[in-house]
């Protein structure tokens, strides 16, 4: 009996549009789905493929649009806020109160309230950015992550005091631009501690921003000595103050970008909250501990008496009550530094 060869049945396309990760429609053409989004590879057809193009192209306008909003608000927002608090950090170290022409010179006190308003905004920025019927995630998810975070919130809490230190000895436009630097020293640590490597025109650009700025440093710092503003004199222990707060900002952003490096789930939000709260809790006992810190002889060695051995914290308070117009500065640089971390957050958090 001779054998006879059916015809195929076309088999209609269904679930291959919404199941899986690699789908290939009837026509052949491969449809890739990631995270709810399909991302079409082919050529344009006519019908129900059309369409599903068509709604592919709208959703990658979309994105694309919403990334760029995204940069230009966060770029603007950095820039307003820090600008704001680089003001009000220069008008809270030389501005002078009263008939004995006193300073506010509490640096750790200002850090640490600093510390607690970023805290709390990264536990809100954490708590917003949890999607719907999700736990909000914790600041330290894992105990492996702790010992990089605390070295974070060291390296921050001590970088701040050598930096207005810093400031007694050298005007700020040299302190901002020599900041502007930080690149060597973050380089540098990723190469030495944590053993990364960069392709040469990396380093030649450090080098190359690193020399246009330390130029411009000298060359403005040249006019300000002729000026003879009202600075101590002794600019090289100002640059080696300056330097070892250089060299924090570096470890601290260089221990950062291991730290998410190695916890790909770990968010900027989580992040923020992590650091600020344990440089704050780190400056907070410093402040409570202060009256006995500033009599041993390293205190005595690194200057932290401010205050005439009473403890920075009672000494920035009396302080305030005699000056309480300087609470606004005090807040305002506070604020502003939190909303600057929230926009660097949420631009990374975004990408």
């Amino acid at each position: 009996m001779a054998r006879t060869k059916a015809a195929p049945v076309r088999r209609e396309p269904s679930s291959e549009y919404t199941a899986g990760e690699l789908k290939r429609t009837a026509s052949g053409r491969v449809v890739a789905e990631e995270d709810g989004e399909k991302e079409t590879i082919g050529e344009k057809v006519e019908g129900v493929e059309g369409e599903v193009v068509k709604k592919v192209v709208v959703v990658e306008k979309e994105r694309k649009e919403a990334g760029v909003v995204t940069l230009v608000v966060c770029v603007a927002g950095i820039y307003a806020s820090f600008l704001t608090w680089a003001y009000l950090q220069e008008k809270l170290t030389t501005t002078t109160h009263g008939p004995q022409g006193e300073r506010f010179r509490f640096s750790v006190f200002l850090l640490t309230i600093q510390s607690l308003f970023a805290g709390l905004g990264g536990l809100v920025f954490t708590w917003v950015t949890t999607p719907a019927g999700q736990k909000m995630k914790s600041p330290i998810p894992n105990k492996g992550i702790l010992p990089p975070l605390l070295l974070v919130a060291v390296t921050n809490a001590l970088a701040a005091p050598f930096g207005y230190a810093a400031l007694g000895h050298i005007d700020y436009i040299t302190f901002i631009l020599a900041k502007s630097c930080k690149l060597l020293p973050v380089m540098a640590l990723h190469v030495t501690i944590f053993r990364k490597r960069y392709p040469l025109y990396k380093y030649l650009v450090v080098a190359a921003v690193t020399c246009g700025v330390a130029v411009f440093t000298l060359h403005s710092g040249s006019k300000k000595h002729k000026a003879g503003r009202g600075n101590s004199g002794q600019t090289g222990w100002g640059m080696l103050l300056l330097g070892i707060n250089l060299l924090f900002d570096g470890l601290t952003n260089s221990t950062q970008d291991y730290i998410f490096g190695a916890n790909r789930e770990y968010t900027g939000p989580q992040m923020m909250a992590a650091n600020n709260l344990l440089s704050g809790a780190l400056t907070g006992g410093y402040l409570v501990l202060s009256p006995w810190l500033v009599r041993t002889g390293v205190g005595r060695w690194f200057g932290m008496d401010v205050t005439g051995g009473g403890g920075e914290l009672f000494a920035a308070l009396e302080f305030l009550g005699r000056y309480p117009a300087v609470w606004r500065d005090v807040l305002g640089f506070a604020v502003c530094g939190c909303v600057g971390q929230v926009f660097i957050c949420e631009y990374s958090f975004s990408e």
